[in-house]
C-alpha cells in the first residue's frame, strides 16, 4: 500500500482500485451529494476518473455548481495530495482536456492520459478508456450526438416528474429514462456493438479485460472472452466500479446499497466560476510552495 496513504478511520471502506465515469459535474442531473459521500466513505491505492466527469458541453451553455460539486472536487484532489494514484481519461463531454494529453499534464496531482493501464493484484491487464472513441455517432455525427444529449436531458426531467408522482402513489423510485433507453430496440443493439468493440479492441491488445463507462450502463460480464467492466454512471444509477485487495472486482449500487431516494434533491447552493475555481487555484499554490517556485 502507498506509504502516504492518508490514516483510516474504521468505518471507511478499503478499496486498490475505484473507478468512477460519468459524473456530469457541471449539470443539475449530477448526484454529486451521493458521490461525495462514497468519496468520503473509502480509500484506495487508485482512483481511475474514467470520463465526463466535467461536462464540459453543459458549462459552455449555462453555468452551474453548487457546494457538492465543489465537495466532489475537493475530495478528488486529497486523494492525489495524500498520495493516492488519480488517473484522470476524458471523454466526450470533457473532451477539452484531450488537446492536453500530448503535453503529459499532471494537474494538482491528477495524471490527465488519453487511456490507462492497469493490473490487479490477481494479475489482470485492464484497459481504462472511456469509450466514446468507439461510438459511431459521437464519432462521427456531432450534431446527433448533441441532440441525443438534449434529448437525455428531457428524458431526466419527464423521470423526475414521472417519479414524483409514482411516490404521492405510494410506488417506489423506478427510472423512466434508463427503461426508456433499453426498450428502443436500436438504442439495445447500439449497447451490444459498443460491448463488442470495446471487447473486441481489448483483446487485440493483448487485455484482460477493459473499463469503461460513457453509456450510463453498468455491466460486469464476459463478452468475447474478455471481462467487460462498465462503472455506470452517477447520474441515474449512481454506480461505480471496485478492485478489492485481493483483486475481487465488485459494481458497487451506492443508492441500494444505503437506501437512499433518487428523489431526495438536497438544499443547493448554486457556486460561482471563481469560487468553483477554488479547489485548483488552492492545490496549484500549495505544489508550488512545495516545490520552492
Amino acid at each position: 500500500m502507498n506509504a502516504m496513504t492518508p490514516p483510516r478511520s474504521a468505518a471507511q471502506d478499503v478499496y486498490r482500485s475505484v473507478f468512477i465515469s460519468d459524473t456530469h459535474l457541471g449539470t443539475r442531473g449530477c448526484r454529486a451529494e451521493f458521490l461525495a459521500s462514497f468519496l468520503k466513505s473509502m480509500s484506495c491505492e487508485n482512483l481511475y476518473l474514467v470520463g465526463d466527469i466535467i461536462d464540459g458541453w453543459r458549462l459552455k451553455r449555462s453555468w452551474y455548481w453548487d457546494k457538492y460539486h465543489d465537495k466532489v472536487l475537493r475530495r478528488v484532489l486529497k486523494f492525489a495530495r495524500n498520495g493516492t494514484n488519480v488517473v484522470y481519461v476524458p471523454g466526450n463531454h470533457d473532451e477539452m482536456l484531450r488537446k492536453y494529453l500530448m503535453l503529459g499534464v499532471e494537474v494538482c496531482g491528477v495524471k490527465i492520459q488519453m487511456e490507462a493501464e492497469h493490473t490487479t493484484a490477481d494479475g489482470k491487464r485492464l484497459l481504462i478508456t472511456h469509450g466514446d472513441l468507439f461510438d459511431s455517432v459521437v464519432r462521427h455525427a456531432r450534431i446527433l450526438a448533441l441532440l441525443g444529449d438534449w434529448a437525455y436531458t428531457l428524458a431526466l426531467e419527464l423521470n423526475r416528474w414521472f417519479n414524483m408522482a409514482r411516490t404521492r402513489l405510494g410506488y417506489p423510485y423506478w427510472s423512466l429514462s434508463a427503461w426508456l433507453k433499453l426498450q428502443v430496440k436500436e438504442a439495445v443493439k447500439a449497447i451490444d456493438r459498443f460491448e463488442t468493440a470495446l471487447a473486441d479492441h481489448a483483446k487485440a491488445h493483448g487485455f484482460d479485460g477493459v473499463v469503461c463507462g460513457h453509456i450510463h450502463h453498468a455491466e460486469m460480464r464476459m463478452v468475447n472472452g474478455v471481462l467487460y467492466l462498465n462503472d455506470g454512471d452517477w447520474v441515474e444509477s449512481c454506480t461505480a466500479l471496485v478492485e478489492h485487495m485481493d483483486g475481487r472486482l465488485e459494481l458497487i449500487d451506492w443508492v441500494a446499497r444505503n437506501k437512499l431516494s433518487m428523489l431526495a434533491k438536497p438544499a443547493r447552493e448554486k457556486l460561482s466560476r471563481s469560487a468553483a475555481l477554488q479547489p485548483v487555484a488552492a492545490e496549484l499554490a500549495a505544489a508550488k510552495l512545495s516545490t520552492g517556485a
